[in-house]
């Protein structure tokens, strides 16, 4: 054991109540909770920020949640579009993660992305609230991303030192090595499934240093599959979600044109199989 691992303070979570009563979620579809279908509202999402705060939620009274964020926006249409509202809803907690859309696109740049992203940033800390930002998962797991993971290790060391400048709480993606699997994404291979968002919701606890009894979540062990089979299952997938994808960009539209926030006002969160 080195000097530093024998000095190094264990983590101990908090035995009192979380601060916060008003959380405000801003972002895109990772925030909104694509992929993530809710199992009380048949069409919605649930997502990771839903289950943060329904822990939140538990643990005092009088807590409100808003969700703002919405499927397929760029961190300029998040900036402009999200923010302000933000803002005016008076939160003391506030979560914003954006740019992964803009990341991935070729020929964008990860410092001009995050100069918006600290613009942004900026205008949030400057009420007061806590604010939590996300670096981006390592994409070196997939072969459809894994050509961005340099920017995107670019984007999150832009990210740490923004939290650093504006003293935010990190969401480090990065790190959760156990959603770079697979079984922990949609079928459209781009968004979590409800095993991923429940991963992340326990690191953004742990990030937040709420106590919960969320327990880690299993996968099933993937399908032996025969290499014609694998690449038919490749071929499918093309079809149904990288070309869409592909024709929305040149056609320059978005998977979120036309849909509006899920939780545009703070509002009591209702738990999962209660009234």
């Amino acid at each position: 054991m080195s000097d530093q691992e024998s000095t190094r303070s264990p983590y101990v979570p908090n035995e009192t109540p979380h601060p916060w009563r008003r959380f405000v979620a801003i972002g895109d579809s990772f925030t909104e909770g694509i992929g993530d279908p809710d199992p009380v509202n048949p069409g919605a999402h649930r997502g990771w920020a839903d289950r943060v705060a329904e822990v939140l939620a538990q643990q005092v009274d009088d807590f409100a949640y808003a969700n703002l964020a919405v499927r397929g926006k760029l961190i300029a249409q998040i900036v402009a579009d999200q923010v302000e509202p933000a803002v005016a809803l008076r939160p003391d907690l506030i979560s914003i993660c954006a740019g992964g859309n803009d990341v991935i696109r070729p020929g964008t740049d990860p410092d001009a992305i995050a100069a918006q992203l600290e613009d942004a940033v900026s205008r949030l800390s400057s009420t007061g609230a806590a604010v939590i930002l996300f670096t981006g998962i390592d994409t070196g797991f997939t072969p459809v991303f894994r050509p961005f993971r340099g920017k995107v290790a670019i984007y999150n060391e832009n990210v740490r030192a923004i939290a650093e400048r504006h003293d935010c709480i990190v969401a480090d993606q990065w790190a959760l090595k156990v959603v770079q699997d697979a079984r922990f994404f949609d079928d459209d291979r781009l968004h979590y499934n409800a095993l991923g968002h429940h991963e992340v919701a326990r690191m953004v606890l742990r990030a937040l240093n709420v106590p919960n009894d969320l327990e880690a979540m299993q996968p099933e062990p993937l399908p032996l599959r025969t290499w014609r089979a694998a690449r038919a299952e490749d071929l499918g997938w093309a079809r149904e979600h990288l070309v869409p994808w592909v024709l929305r960009r040149l056609r320059h539209q978005s998977s979120g044109d036309n849909i509006a926030a899920k939780r545009p006002e703070p509002g009591p969160v209702i738990l999962p199989g209660r009234d």
